[in-house]
This record gives C-alpha cells, sequence and structure tokens, in this order.
C-alpha cells in the first residue's frame, strides 16, 4: 500500500498481518479521492473512524487537510497505525484515539465539528448506521460536513429523515462507497 498523491505520494503504508484489518485498495482509495475533489480535501479537519491502517486519514494529510483525527480499537491495527504515522512524519498533524465505537463516540466530546468523515466499518455488523448516529448524536456533523462511508448492501445507510442526504453512490465490486451530507446540525452535543 502507498500514498497516491500529494506531498506524500509514493511514500509506503504498513498493514497488519491477518484479516482483521481490511485496509481500503489503493484504486478505491484513488476513485474516492477523485469523487472529493481537492478543495474539499484542503485545509479540512478530518476524522478517520474505523481507522485500520490510517490511509484514508493519511492520504487527505497528505492532499493539504489541516489535521486528522484516527479512532481504531484493534491493538494490531493500533500498532501499525502509529508506525505509519510517525514513518510518514504527521505526529504534529494527528492525533490517534483507542475507541470502541459501537458504545458511542464520547472520546470526540471536546472536539468541533468535522469537515471530511471517513468511515470503514467492518461489514456485516451494522455499524455504518450506528457510527452514523454516534456522530449526528454528538454534535460532530454540520451542513457544510463531508462523510465518505466504505460498506456493502447488507450495512444499509439510515433513511434521509435522520438528516443524511445521499450525495454519491458508486459500486465497485461488493463494496459500495457512499458520499453524504447531513442537513440538521441541530443536535446537542452530550
Amino acid at each position: 500500500m502507498r500514498i497516491i498523491a500529494g506531498s506524500l505520494k509514493r511514500r509506503s503504508i504498513k498493514a497488519p498481518s491477518g484479516t482483521d484489518t481490511r485496509p481500503t485498495s489503493d484504486r478505491l482509495r484513488e476513485s474516492l479521492f477523485s469523487i472529493l475533489g481537492a478543495d474539499r480535501v484542503q485545509g479540512a479537519r478530518v476524522l478517520d473512524l474505523f481507522a485500520g491502517t490510517g490511509a484514508l486519514g493519511m492520504e487527505a494529510l497528505s492532499r493539504g487537510a489541516l489535521s486528522a483525527v484516527f479512532v481504531e480499537q484493534h491493538p494490531q491495527a493500533l500498532k501499525v497505525l502509529y508506525q505509519n504515522i510517525e514513518n510518514l512524519g504527521l505526529e504534529d498533524r494527528s492525533r490517534i484515539i483507542k475507541w470502541n465505537i459501537r458504545k458511542d463516540l464520547r472520546c470526540l466530546r471536546n472536539e468541533e465539528p468535522f469537515d471530511l468523515i471517513f468511515m470503514d466499518p467492518p461489514y456485516g455488523r451494522g455499524l455504518t448506521a450506528i457510527a452514523l448516529g454516534h456522530l449526528k448524536k454528538g454534535g460532530l456533523l454540520t451542513p457544510a460536513s463531508c462523510i465518505i462511508c466504505e460498506h456493502t448492501a447488507e450495512d444499509p445507510l439510515p433513511p434521509e429523515e435522520e438528516g443524511f442526504v445521499r450525495e454519491d453512490l458508486r459500486t465497485y465490486g461488493k463494496t459500495l462507497l457512499a458520499r453524504l451530507s447531513f442537513q440538521n446540525s441541530k443536535e446537542e452535543k452530550h
């Protein structure tokens, strides 16, 4: 795996051994950032949920994002994530939080809303809808926030009446890549 573009172009990213972490492929990442465009990434505050290797957040930092918060709970993934951040010299623009997103996002309660949110949860566990609910409840979104969800058809997105609007949906084999916006910023932080 490698960084595709920006100041860290062609730099390597490590991935944990085994099948517990499913890194976003270079091809899919390239498509994702093409969909986003440079304007959406430049100067953005990024949240990378279910970060795994951190490839999505690090790609955003390479392309000009201001900062990134990486949230992950798996010990092997965390170890590799710390190594990747250090190897790429991104410590001053990154923060890593060990947290189980399934229960809540209290770990982010002192954060301002994020501009760009990446979510690539384990497939088939319903974690996409759970994490979106936590983002909404935690006051971590504004109408300007862009949310990118990598998921499968078995992990449906919440209905639009919950405030999330699907702006774009692409299919890559069994993987769906959805770009969402949030239209209800009246939720209060808890």
